[in-house]
């Protein structure tokens, strides 16, 4: 397999190289990660069980990174433009091993496919067709997608709708997680249909963002079901300066409660996800600079084990003490109540780092960190956590609950 990722990218460079007289578009992000734990160990990052996501900084283990390629292959004399995109991404969670053919990371496909755009006859949107990241919101400082529409499909993106700057996206999506041979037609198969209207002013420098995620019951199984996902967002730009907030309220049903794409196509109708996010980001000052988030998830269903309720509430701080040399700040707590009626399950992060980035703001990037993080948990989160989990009782604590990690940190995008 990996071979055939390492022909796919060498061809992929051949085909760049025989367009090189057309733009080029590329884009990269990585991030690399090592430290030492209090319990003399290595790297160590904790998350709760049941909780949707975690408290980045400081607490990212290995190594990511991706590769965005863009070429315009064909462009019109009448300004249409035909453009092939490529994303390749690598996990690896180990850092200290180079090596993806032991078992210690891999080499993934996430995105590839194709776009037309300025086409004449589309009145100004935009065709694609392919595996792509689909109109993707998320919570930076969590790694939190809460509405990531991302598959395979093909959509019409953006289509102006009327004078006020209202775009409209439909995008046919499939997925198609075969337990047999495709070629028996018995694989559990699903279609999602997503509807996005976006750009509708209510305020000053604030919109209104509506996306309608319809997932069909679509398999030759007899236990699958589809659902959807309704999601409003606000989007309130110019906070305290040049910032945003994000203010989201979604409610799914059945395949649908996976972010508004298709998740579990077992569940039923009783099965239900309320969910309130909160995010706000703001640059005060050319120094000082942060994030809040906050998120109210509610589960419910007849199963007890589909329904719990997740809240969390957090944020990061950066400060600039030169041109350069930065100060950071990451606090976060997760809490878990599980439905059945058990003992609510809870976990406080925090983290202090100084960097070395390219500037002194907020989101200025590359950064080296050094950083130190300490965590501390309750019994009931020890008692949920998974076998080897750092917050288990057999993970690198065991008894203890609380733990800390020193280590050293290096992101960039461009």
């Amino acid at each position: 397999m990996q071979k055939k990722l390492q022909k796919a990218i060498l061809a992929t460079g051949a085909l760049i190289a025989s367009h090189s007289a057309l733009a080029l578009d590329y884009h990269g992000y990585f991030r690399a990660n090592t430290g030492s734990n209090s319990a003399s160990g290595g790297q160590t990052c904790f998350g709760l069980a049941g909780a949707g996501s975690k408290y980045r900084l400081g607490n990212e283990c290995g190594v990511y990174g991706e590769l965005m390629l863009g070429q315009e292959v064909v462009k019109t004399d009448d300004g249409a433009s035909f453009k092939a995109n490529v994303m390749f991404n690598i996990i690896n969670g180990q850092a200290s091993s180079a090596s993806l053919s032991k078992g210690s990371g891999e080499i993934g496909l996430p995105q590839v496919y194709l776009s037309a755009e300025k086409v004449p006859e589309l009145g100004g949107a935009t065709a694609w067709m392919g595996r792509r990241y689909y109109k993707r919101e998320d919570l930076h400082i969590t790694d939190f997608f809460y509405w990531n529409p991302s598959g395979v499909g093909a959509g019409l993106e953006d289509l102006p709708v009327g004078n006020a700057g209202m775009k409209f996206s439909y995008a046919l999506l499939r997925e198609d997680n075969t337990t047999t041979p495709l070629a028996l037609n018995t694989g559990d198969s699903s279609t999602r249909h997503d509807f996005q209207l976006r750009g509708l002013n209510v305020n000053p420098g604030g919109s209104l963002e509506f996306g309608l995620a319809l997932i069909a019951k679509d398999s030759n199984l007899a236990n699958r079901k589809g659902g959807s996902m309704l999601t409003v967002q606000h989007r309130q730009s110019n906070v305290f300066g040049n910032g945003e907030n994000k203010f989201a309220v979604q409610y799914g049903t059945g395949a649908g409660v996976a972010n508004g794409g298709t998740g579990d196509t077992t569940n039923g109708s009783d099965v239900h996800r309320f969910r309130i996010v909160e995010g706000l980001y703001s640059q005060l000052t050319n120094k000082l600079g942060g994030q809040l988030v906050a998120v109210y998830q509610k589960d419910t269903a007849n199963d007890i084990t589909k329904a719990s309720k997740w809240t969390t509430f957090g944020g990061r701080v950066a400060y600039g003490l030169t041109q350069h040399i930065k100060l950071l700040a990451d606090l976060g707590r997760d809490n878990v109540t599980p439905g059945n009626g058990g003992p609510s399950r809870n976990l406080t992060k925090f983290t202090i780092a100084a960097a070395l980035a390219a500037g002194p703001g907020y989101y200025s990037r590359p950064e080296l960190r050094l950083f130190y993080t300490n965590a501390s948990w309750n019994d009931a989160a020890r008692n949920a956590a998974s076998a080897g989990d750092p917050l288990s009782l057999s993970g690198v604590f065991g008894n203890a609950k609380h733990g800390s990690v020193i280590g050293l940190s290096a992101e960039s995008w461009w």
